[in-house]
Formats: C-alpha cells, sequence, structure tokens
C-alpha cells in the first residue's frame, strides 16, 4: 500500500482507481477550458507543482497534479513502473475523478518520457504539451547523456534497495525541497523525501528508464502546440540542450524559453515559474482554447 502521512493529513484527495488509490491535488476552478495536468519528473510529487498551481488558480485555470503509483502518499501499483503502466494509471485517474474533457499536459524532467506515451494514446483529448526541462527518448543513446542516465539508475537502485534503513529522512532534510516551495508544500515535499517508500518507488520508475525511452520513441503530432522550457543553469552538454528543443522546434505551434538562473530543480519554484505559466498560455492561446 501508500507511504503513510504519519500526524500529517495529505493536500488533496485520495482517488480510488480500482482497488488502489492515487493522491490528487486540485487547484482552481473547473470551466470549459481544458484542465491542465501535471506529470512530475523522476522522485518528485505533487508538491512539485503548488507554485505553479497556485499562479494558474489566481488566472482563473483549473489544474490537477498527482503522486504516481507508490510515490508520495499513493498505493504502490504492479511492476514494471514503465511508461505505459503509469499512462493507464493517469487514463484511470482522470475517468474516476470525473475528467473526460480536454487537457494541457505538463512534465518535468523524466516525465517527459511519460507524456510521449500518454498524449498518442489520449491525442483527441489533448490540446497542447508543455516540456519543463524534460527528458526525450535519443537521450538514453546519447554517449555522454547515456553513460550519465545508466550511471543514475545504477546509484537509485541501491537507493531503492536499502530505503528502509531509514536514512532518507536526514537527507530530505538538506535536499528535500531544491525546488523553492513555500509553506506546507515546503514541508510536505521534505516528509515525501525522506519515506523509504517513496525511495523504493521512484527507484522501480528509475530502472525502467529504457523500457519507458522505446515506448516514447513516437514524437509528438506535428500540428500540436508544444512548448520547451529550459533551465538555463543546467549542466548538460549543447548537443542535450538541442535534444530538449527539438519537441517545440517540429512542432507547427512551437515555444521555446531558456530561463537563466534556473536550475533544474528551481525552475519549478517561486523564483523562476513563470516561464512556465508562459508556456502554458501559449499551448493554450494555439490550440484556441
Amino acid at each position: 500500500m501508500g507511504a503513510s502521512a504519519g500526524l500529517h493529513a495529505p493536500r488533496g484527495e485520495l482517488v480510488d482507481i480500482g482497488g488502489r488509490r492515487l493522491r490528487m491535488v486540485r487547484a482552481g476552478v473547473r470551466s470549459d477550458r481544458p484542465l491542465i495536468v501535471f506529470e512530475c519528473g523522476a522522485w518528485g510529487c505533487a508538491a512539485d507543482w503548488a507554485v505553479v498551481q497556485a499562479r494558474l488558480d489566481a488566472q482563473g485555470l483549473a489544474s490537477l497534479a498527482y503522486d504516481r503509483a507508490g510515490l508520495g502518499y499513493s498505493d504502490a501499483g504492479p511492476t514494471p513502473r514503465d511508461g505505459r503502466a503509469i499512462a493507464a494509471d493517469l487514463e484511470a485517474l482522470l475517468a474516476h475523478a470525473g475528467e473526460t474533457g480536454p487537457l494541457i499536459l505538463v512534465g518535468h524532467s523524466m516525465a517527459g518520457l511519460m507524456l510521449r506515451v500518454f498524449t498518442p494514446r489520449n491525442r483527441a483529448r489533448v490540446k497542447g504539451v508543455v516540456l519543463v526541462d524534460a527528458v526525450t527518448p535519443e537521450m538514453i543513446e546519447h554517449p555522454k547523456a547515456g553513460r550519465a542516465i545508466h550511471g543514475y539508475r545504477r546509484a537509485m537502485d541501491l537507493v531503492g534497495r536499502w530505503s528502509h534503513l531509514g536514512y532518507m529522512r536526514p537527507v530530505a532534510l538538506v535536499v528535500g525541497d531544491l525546488i523553492g516551495l513555500e509553506g506546507e508544500a515546503s514541508a510536505e515535499k521534505r516528509r515525501i523525501y525522506g519515506l523509504a517508500s517513496h525511495a523504493r518507488w521512484s527507484a522501480e520508475e528509475v530502472q525502467s528508464w529504457p523500457e519507458t525511452s522505446f515506448q516514447a520513441r513516437e514524437p509528438f503530432d506535428p500540428t500540436l502546440p508544444v512548448a520547451v522550457v529550459t533551465a538555463g543553469a543546467s549542466r548538460v552538454p549543447p548537443t542535450v540542450k538541442a535534444m530538449q528543443r527539438v519537441p517545440a522546434q517540429t512542432s507547427h505551434e512551437g515555444y521555446l524559453a531558456n530561463v537563466p538562473g534556473a536550475t533544474h530543480a528551481s525552475l519549478l519554484g517561486r523564483a523562476y515559474a513563470d516561464p512556465i505559466i508562459a508556456g502554458i498560455d501559449h499551448v493554450m492561446a494555439k490550440a484556441g482554447v
């Protein structure tokens, strides 16, 4: 089953998707406009998007962030935790939450792969995609990026295997919130980061990186508006940065923004979140919604 909130009630609600529950956090008031759905990166959770959700709420836009199976306060799901399993869970979550309308998808980091799996399966509903310093399927084949990905997989496998020893809690005090969240969302992010269950299931997802990359090989429909927002302070080779830009460059309604000073994590936080809002505004406008 999922992680225990202990003395702290999780934000949002737990939705039964058929014998297990996923935690989701809504913001804003529903309208005829598309629902903005957030997918977190590796080791992430719904709290990652709290700043962006609050700013969209101020614009009158509704959004939904959630914890994938086993992460945060969601129950665990069947293995493998690859892109197809994650897409099926999100489809079930939306259905059980009564969300049957159009969607704008926003994904950070490894979620770039997951959105490439989900979107073709739901193309009629998906009106735009925003990729936030996102991974692309081709990166695992890049000489330098591929080595880094496989090294990360090996390290995270060890972290997941031994997380039950409890060392994630002190680690979370130091690096639990590199995003720059506020208030309860920041506290929640640190609590979740310290959970052994969160580490274990995050590691499971990372182990499926090669298979998810293969599943995500289909490019986005070029008629789909795609925004790409990258972190200016992220230290990646120029060839990898070029790979990140391709989804926007191949879209007929693409948008590119590189945010000076932002790191891979802080891009989602209070100091640098506005370019993400601009990317969302762009794809909604180009989609005519």
